[in-house]
């Protein structure tokens, strides 16, 4: 049973952080550790944190000097991390108990280095919404027009993830470039059409913020995939039909 590290940024979400490491300590899948970074300045949740890691000795936290984002804190969790997968767990989502069991496996069977699964969306109260189904992205072209990769739903062999393929220094859709970066160098996302994570959708969160996902929208495409201003908002109108799309179902 090969070590699974499982990334936690922290910040600010004292309200559902419990529930998001309860639902990765009580994986069917054991040998795992437990990263938290605490990204947050202000220290105030600290010791709730640090309380919450004596539940199990299988978590480690990381304490940031200062607010690096959640990309930049996912980075240093995965320099610090030891097993030969990295999971993806935000600190506000849930995992089902048998994710981490179902995911290896399918992972070590076809001989895949980087998967994701479908996935449920659900308010702040638990209750849920809607769905998301995962699809395979075997080329680059297909992943350009929609990022429905659900972060964490991610699985990824570690070994992919070293200096050139790191998550930028972005609020919001920093993971989307790191996919599009591992895509286009050849490596396949495969899917797993099974629900296995509760995604939850925060009002007034960064998540939500469409200006803020347009204006990273457009960097996506302009600074990290180097595109021309034209190109950039071509495919930047595609991402947001795709996405008006979703939010229609």
């Amino acid at each position: 049973m090969k070590l699974v590290s499982i990334i936690i940024p922290y910040y600010r979400k004292r309200k559902f952080i419990k529930s998001a490491i309860i639902s990765a300590i009580k994986q069917s899948y054991s040998n795992i550790e437990i990263i938290i970074i605490y990204d947050d300045p202000i220290k105030s949740d600290l010791n709730y944190i640090n309380n919450l890691a004596k539940k199990d000795k299988r978590i480690n936290i990381l304490v940031n000097k200062k607010n690096l984002g959640a990309g930049l804190s996912r980075n240093k969790g995965i320099r610090f991390a030891k097993g030969k997968f990295i999971a993806f767990l935000d600190s506000d989502d849930l995992w089902l108990k048998n994710k981490l069991k179902i995911q290896i496996k399918f992972m070590e069977e076809s001989l895949c280095d980087f998967s994701h699964t479908s996935y449920s969306i659900i308010d702040e109260f638990g209750k849920e919404k809607s769905d998301r189904v995962a699809y395979n992205y075997e080329n680059f072209d297909e992943l350009l027009k929609s990022c429905n990769i659900g972060l964490s739903t991610v699985v990824i062999n570690k070994k992919l993830l070293h200096k050139k393929f790191t998550f930028p220094e972005l609020k919001t859709k920093e993971d989307f470039v790191l996919w599009l970066k591992l895509v286009k160098s050849g490596i396949k996302i495969k899917s797993i059409k099974k629900k296995l994570v509760k995604w939850r959708k925060v009002e007034n969160s960064l998540s939500s913020s469409i200006v803020q996902k347009l204006f990273d929208g457009f960097t996506v495409y302009n600074t990290y995939m180097k595109f021309n201003y034209f190109k950039s908002f071509y495919y930047l109108f595609l991402l947001s039909i795709n996405y008006l799309k979703k939010r229609s179902k």
